[in-house]
């Protein structure tokens, strides 16, 4: 069965953000591994790991504005390319800063 619909913690993600998570799922969740794969040392895996936990978090906690939500979805409908609807959903959270 095929995922239809990205999650929204997915969403938010950059690409080299996807590739990790894949090398990682690959790798059995070996940190060892993926340093290895990476060319890279542990510790330098795990801080990008720990940020991307991180990223993951804070997407999670953002409150459901009904505008980023639209957005979200015409993205996921193929009605709206993800570069575009990264930069009206930027766009939209200056704003909303500059109102506080």
């Amino acid at each position: 069965m095929a995922i239809e619909l990205l999650p929204d913690w997915m969403a938010g993600l950059e690409e080299e953000d996807v590739a990790f998570i894949k090398r990682f799922l690959l790798a059995s969740g070996s940190l060892k591994e993926v340093a290895k794969l990476y060319g890279v040392s542990y510790p330098t895996v795990r801080l990008r790991l720990d940020r991307l936990i991180q990223k993951i978090q804070m997407n999670d906690r953002q409150e459901a504005e009904p505008y980023i939500a639209t957005i979200k979805r015409l993205a996921l409908d193929d009605r709206l390319d993800f570069e575009t609807a990264k930069l009206l959903i930027n766009e939209y959270k200056k704003t909303k800063k500059g109102e506080n």
